[in-house]
């Protein structure tokens, strides 16, 4: 189907302000859809909140508001979250939106008219916290197995929408896309629940009043999940801009491992119901943990994205969690690990790089980038491993392959650094071997730009101070790489302007 790239994040629930796993999940999506702007493609980034079911209910009546109240308070937090960590999100959608609301009634009276929806008596477990049915067989010690917290026995008619009928089909389809499920540990997971057995589930409930209302029995309210999942095509334009819906779809999804059954389960059967391509790709991340338990809220261990922001500066916060761990895998947060990574990697390796390349170009050619020289075998060397570096870069990302795209951006710092090292300018000029001299410094100055093109999708703030300290005006984040990631695009001449270091070292032990 689409042209474009259709990337989206989960919706998330407004019961609560935005934490750390939201904002993690979040900007791995933006560095993707920055990074697919960046090589030409036609990107829709989707965020939103989640803001129907009994959960959010709840948490109004604790504040005494009317539940549409609450939503409307609490979708400030996460979008001044994402202005604020520079998402690059082209929607935002509110499951209360009328727009969404119109879809969702649609496809479940589409679904209710083929059969694939039935009512029934629903008896069994319930996790309030969750908004989850569970079979008996799957509880914890009597407990919610995602949550561990207590279900409680519900009894009440009930639609159920028909899982069972596409589960054998999903099934072959996961195997012959392994890609489809990622990372392959995620992948296993769901492939065992499906053979362990998949029931069909229930898409409605009587004993909740804040949803949306099933369209042929107003005395039930669906699902929120069921709801929910609806997001992904009611923002992008199904059923009344079917050009939108076209060129985007399929989407790519990136999610909390904790929701990664509704998503490669429940969603996959309900667009093999409706007769939708499913995603090209599920990408569960995993949790943040502290002291090597998930980081929670309801286990008083909270770690407020703002502050951290605040602290040690937004782009260095990305970086940190793009870095740190690979995607899909679990990662210890710790101060000091984030101390660690701001004063190695971009105080000692990157800053130092800038801080060591510009003055050169001050004091050999009056901060004025110079014009191209004699090439050297050193700086020949220096062009070519770029270009290598700049190739498994695009093979990386376009993989979704986040922390191993910076480790090769890294190497090309670790050599332009390197290069200093072995091409000794200060030598050069003191031998007044001017072509020499003018080929290092342009070729390393070049060199800067490009590793400032490259992190843009990571850093947009970074990648535009390092522009403007070269003396560009232009922001890396308009420039595509067919044109930004040509050799010789920094133009001689250019009147370079050296400023503050990027990431002054943080001289502090981790407080405990």
């Amino acid at each position: 189907m689409g042209a474009g790239f259709y990337i989206t994040t989960p919706i998330y629930y407004v019961n609560d302000v935005p934490h750390i796993g939201h904002a993690y999940c979040t900007v791995v999506a933006d560095v993707v859809a920055r990074y697919q702007r960046l090589a030409g493609k036609d990107v829709f980034f989707l965020t939103g909140t989640d803001e129907h079911g009994q959960k959010v209910e709840k948490a109004a009546n604790a504040r005494g508001l009317a539940p549409l109240e609450h939503c409307d308070l609490m979708v400030r937090p996460f979008k001044d979250l994402w202005r604020r960590y520079q998402i690059s999100n082209d929607d935002f959608i509110r499951t209360t939106e009328e727009r969404h609301e119109r879809v969702v009634a649609k496809i479940y009276q589409r679904l209710y008219e083929q059969g694939d929806i039935f009512k029934s008596l629903y008896e069994g477990w319930y996790c309030i916290h969750e908004e989850t049915f569970w079979p008996e067989n799957r509880l914890v010690d009597g407990n919610c197995p995602d949550c561990g917290r207590p279900v409680e026995w519900l009894e009440e008619e009930s639609y159920y929408f028909r899982t069972s009928a596409y589960v054998d089909k999903l099934l072959k389809h996961i195997e012959l896309h392994p890609d489809f499920i990622r990372p392959g540990s995620r992948r296993n997971e769901v492939v065992s629940f499906i053979k362990s057995g998949v029931e069909d589930i229930s898409v409605s409930r009587t004993s909740i009043k804040w949803g949306i209302k099933v369209p042929f029995d107003t005395e039930h309210v669906i699902y929120v999940w069921f709801d929910a999942l609806i997001n992904y095509l009611s923002a992008v334009g199904y059923l009344y801009d079917e050009e939108k819906f076209t060129r985007f779809w399929p989407p790519v999804h990136f999610l909390g491992k904790d929701i990664i059954k509704f998503h490669a389960v429940i969603w996959p059967c309900m667009l093999m119901a409706l007769e939708i391509p499913l995603p090209k790709a599920i990408m569960a991340t995993g949790f943040w943990t502290l002291g090597e338990q998930k980081i929670s809220k309801s286990r008083g261990q909270v770690i407020d994205p703002i502050e951290l922001s605040d602290e040690f500066g937004v782009d260095a916060v990305r970086y940190f969690f793009t870095r740190e761990v690979p995607l899909g895998q679990d990662g210890e947060f710790s101060r000091s690990a984030l101390i660690g990574r701001i004063n190695h990697d971009l105080a000692n390796d990157l800053g130092n790089l800038l801080n060591r390349t510009l003055p050169m170009i001050e004091r050999y050619f009056d901060a004025l980038i110079p014009e191209r020289g004699e090439e050297l075998a050193l700086t020949a060397d220096l062009i070519s491993e770029s270009a290598a570096i700049i190739s498994r870069y695009h093979e990386l990302m376009e993989n979704f392959e986040l922390r191993p795209a910076l480790q090769e951006i890294w190497k090309l710092v670790a050599k332009a650094n390197k290069f200093i090292d072995e091409a000794a300018p200060w030598a050069l000029f003191k031998a007044q071997k001017d072509a020499q001299l003018r080929e290092v410094i342009y070729d390393l100055a070049e060199t800067i730009r490009i590793i400032a093109q490259l992190i843009t999708p990571f850093m947009p703030a970074t990648g535009k101070k390092i522009y403007e300290q070269l003396g560009l005006v232009a922001d890396p984040s308009d420039i595509r790489f067919d044109s930004g990631l040509v050799w010789g695009y920094l133009r001689a001449g250019t009147k370079t302007n050296r400023a503050a270091p990027l990431f002054p070292r943080i001289e502090e032990k981790e407080k405990r």
